[in-house]
């Protein structure tokens, strides 16, 4: 681990990305909330942070805002392109898991799936 800037010692540099001291929380983390318009209290509650923790990393943000959103874009093409290659290897493996026999016994409980599925997507816009 190493500090992020002397100025502020509650942000370190982690194998995750910059960090909140003390915590596994990142300040991509952070980000992700304030750009879900969050408001500094409910993040600093969701994310169980102090009043310390959560003013240090605004702070931070703030000083080193194009650094940092540099380093956030990268996080979330990174995140994408780990989304895609799960959601590739489950629809493999569940499209093997749909071709399988059902067993015996359990009809009811397969109608009762497939009527949920259609409800579902029935309410969807």
């Amino acid at each position: 681990m190493t500090i992020a800037s002397n100025h502020n010692s509650s942000i370190i540099r982690t194998e995750r990305g910059l960090t909140i001291a003390g915590t596994r929380i990142t300040l991509y983390d952070v980000m992700d909330l304030l750009k879900a318009e969050y408001p500094p209290k409910l993040i600093r509650d969701k994310l169980n942070l102090t009043n310390e923790q959560i003013n240090s990393a605004l702070s931070y943000l703030k000083i080193n805002h194009d650094r940092v959103e540099a380093e956030y874009q990268e996080v979330l093409a990174n995140r994408q392109e780990i989304r895609q290659y799960w959601e590739e290897r489950n629809r493999e493996h569940f499209n093997r898991i749909s071709t399988m026999p059902r067993k015996p016994g359990k009809e009811a409980l397969w109608a009762k799936l497939e009527e949920q599925k259609v409800k579902r997507a029935s309410e969807q816009p």
